[in-house]
C-alpha cells in the first residue's frame, strides 16, 4: 500500500501535522500533550485501517477489470453496500454486461454472416455451372438448331434468375444495414393490391389461377414502392404452392388499429415443421421447387417490420394457406 505515491504523500503529510499538534500540546502542558498523542494516535490508526481497506477494494476492482480483458465476462462484483466505491463496481458491473451482450451479438452476426456468404455462392454457383455446361455444348458442331434454341433460352432464364437474385440481396442488405427510409403515405388498398398484381398475371394465366379481391374503399399507411414489393413476394409464394386451376383471394379488412391484407391460397399449405421458419432467409421447406431461394418471404418480413407492421401465418397440409398483414395507422 505504501507503494502507492499518493498515500504514502498522504501518511507523510498526516505525521508532520501530528507531530506537530502533540509538540503543541505538550508545550502547553503534559496532559494536553499526552491527550492529544492519543487522540492523534487513534485517528491515524482509523485513517489507516480505512485506508487499508479501500486500497484492499481498489486491488480487487483492478483484478476484476483485468479478468474482464482477459474475456471472463461472467464476474458479478456488485455488492449492497453504499458508497462511491459500491455506486462504481455497479456501473463497472453494468458496463461488462452490456460489452458482454455486444461481443456475443458480434459474434452472432459474425456467424450469420458467414452462413449468409455460403448460402449466396451456393445460390450463384448453380445457376452458374448450369450455364457453362450448356455454354460447352453449344460449341459443339453437330447441335441441331432446335437445341441450340432450347439452351439458349435456359441460358436466358438463368441470367434472370441471377439478376433477380442479386438485386434481391441488394434489397436485403440495405434493409439489414437500416439506410432504407420508408415514406409513410396514405394509399387507397386497391391500388396497392392492383400494384402487386400486374407483375404476377401472366404466371397465374399460365398456371390457370384464378383470383379474387375484396375491393374497398379502405386507405392504408404504408411506403407503396416496399409494401408492393412486400406482396409480391407473399403473391410469387402462393402461386408456387398452389396447383393448376387454384385459386387466390385477397381480402382487406380495417379496424381502428391497423389495416389488414389478407392473402389465401388454397395450395400444398406448409407443414408444422416448416412454418415457424419460413421467414428465415436462405430457409426451403420441404414442398419447395427446385428453383426457390428461401429469400421472397424473408424480404417481406424485413419490409413489414420496418415500417412497424406485422404478418402472422394460418396453414394446414392440402387445404393452404393464409398470410395476414397488418400495417398500423401510427407508429408503435
Amino acid at each position: 500500500m505504501m507503494r502507492n505515491k499518493e498515500i504514502k504523500d498522504m501518511a507523510i503529510q498526516t505525521l508532520i501535522a501530528s507531530a506537530v499538534l502533540v509538540l503543541l500540546g505538550f508545550l502547553i502542558g503534559v496532559w494536553t500533550g499526552i491527550l492529544i498523542l492519543i487522540t492523534v494516535l487513534l485517528l491515524c490508526t482509523i485513517f489507516y485501517v480505512n485506508t487499508k481497506r479501500r486500497y484492499r477494494q481498489i486491488a480487487k476492482l483492478a483484478d476484476y477489470l483485468k479478468r474482464i480483458s482477459n474475456g471472463e465476462h461472467s464476474l458479478d462484483i456488485r455488492n449492497n453496500a453504499e458508497g462511491e466505491l459500491s455506486i462504481l463496481k455497479s456501473e463497472i458491473y453494468k458496463v461488462t454486461l452490456m460489452l458482454s451482450e455486444y461481443n456475443e451479438q458480434l459474434k452472432s452476426e459474425k456467424y450469420l454472416l458467414a452462413n449468409q456468404m455460403a448460402d449466396i455462392s451456393h445460390q450463384l454457383k448453380t445457376p452458374l455451372t448450369s450455364m457453362m455446361v450448356m455454354v460447352d455444348l453449344l460449341k459443339e458442331d453437330n447441335l441441331t438448331q432446335e437445341k441450340r434454341q432450347e439452351f439458349t433460352s435456359q441460358i436466358y432464364m438463368q441470367l434472370e434468375r441471377i439478376e433477380w437474385l442479386v438485386s434481391s440481396l441488394l434489397k436485403m442488405s440495405k434493409l439489414d444495414a437500416g439506410v432504407v427510409r420508408m415514406r409513410q403515405e396514405k394509399i387507397p388498398a386497391h391500388r396497392l393490391i392492383e400494384n402487386a398484381l400486374q407483375p404476377l398475371l401472366i404466371p397465374m394465366e399460365l398456371k390457370d389461377i384464378s383470383y379474387a379481391v375484396d375491393r374497398k374503399d379502405e386507405v392504408i399507411l404504408c411506403d407503396i414502392k416496399w409494401t408492393t414489393e412486400a406482396l409480391i413476394n407473399i403473391l410469387k409464394n402462393c402461386i408456387e404452392h398452389t396447383p393448376k386451376g387454384g385459386h387466390i383471394q385477397i381480402e382487406v379488412k380495417d379496424n381502428p388499429l391497423y389495416s389488414e391484407i389478407i392473402i389465401t391460397d388454397n395450395g400444398a399449405g406448409i407443414s408444422k415443421e416448416d412454418l415457424p421458419h419460413i421467414f428465415t432467409r436462405f430457409y426451403k421447406g420441404k414442398n419447395s421447387s427446385s428453383d426457390s431461394v428461401g429469400i421472397g418471404l424473408a424480404m417481406s418480413y424485413s419490409i413489414l417490420r420496418r415500417q412497424q407492421g406485422d404478418i402472422r401465418v394460418n396453414s394446414k397440409i392440402g387445404q393452404g394457406s393464409s398470410f395476414a398483414i397488418h400495417l398500423y395507422k401510427s407508429v408503435m
